[in-house]
């Protein structure tokens, strides 16, 4: 049903113009490029290393970008686990980190590609530590859309920064719990995951240094993210919000 509402919502909307400029951070070890392309789907550049983040879109969604070294998959829903896309990218060099749940609904191909993370297990891969986060919504309930342990959000440390993506989550403790956070890229869709006043609320409490609002089209929309813009900057100026165009049109 998610995946239905997403595309049709995806129709709806088709006039965003062109994805945005990548960010530059800098790091010890050089700087990251941060490329917005679609919905919940980033690719990031570090040290000659190209990441994907939940690849969707399609291959043009994917126009002037290098091919990757490494793909996070945070779900099995279509826009998080999306195989058209992940079938019309180049992915001969790729490392796939994924949970068991998109693991086993893998072609055989990208089986063979993949390394299965938990929640709570940490590991490095092209000399990039990953670290999985759990990702649910509240309450805890068996028919959930997103139910504990099934999916991952990550942090991702990239010359010293530390990178966090929620994937598909509530404002769950273990969010707010968390420490030393460099670049938060933030949900925020309903009845998906979270509003605006729950992204929000998260962000005060964790306190990012910099945080990107992405995953922001639901069943109404897409969410007002200068609002959250707002909120979090009248409850803290030192953190950065980055409005950012995640939904281009990819002719």
């Amino acid at each position: 049903m998610k995946r239905i509402i997403l595309l049709l919502n995806l129709v709806a909307f088709t006039s965003f113009g062109q994805r945005s400029d990548p960010d530059q951070i800098s790091t010890k070890t050089g700087s990251i490029s941060i490329q917005p392309i679609l919905h919940g789907t980033v690719a990031l550049q570090w040290n000659n290393k190209m990441i994907f983040v939940d690849p969707y879109g399609g291959a043009k969604a994917f126009d002037g970008i290098q091919s990757a070294d490494l793909v996070l998959i945070t779900d099995i829903h279509g826009d998080h686990m999306n195989l058209e896309t992940l079938n019309a990218l180049d992915l001969s060099k790729a490392i796939i980190v994924a949970p068991k749940a998109v693991e086993v609904k893998l072609p055989e191909n990208l089986k063979t590609k993949t390394v299965i993370l938990g929640n709570g297990e940490k590991i490095q891969q092209l000399g990039i530590s990953i670290t999985a986060i759990p990702m649910y919504n509240l309450p805890e309930t068996d028919d959930s859309r997103h139910t504990k342990g099934r999916g991952n959000g990550y942090i991702i440390d990239l010359g010293g920064k530390r990178i966090y993506f929620t994937g598909d989550t509530e404002d769950i403790p273990e969010m707010r719990s968390l420490k030393n956070i460099d670049v938060a890229f933030v949900c925020m869709n309903q009845p998906f995951t979270m509003d605006i006043d729950q992204a929000s609320s998260a962000v005060l409490e964790f306190k990012p240094k910099i945080v990107y609002p992405y995953h922001y089209r639901g069943q109404g929309g897409l969410s007002d993210v200068e609002a959250f813009k707002k909120m979090v900057n009248e409850g803290d100026q030192k953190i950065e919000v980055r409005l950012r165009n995640w939904y281009p049109t990819y002719e």
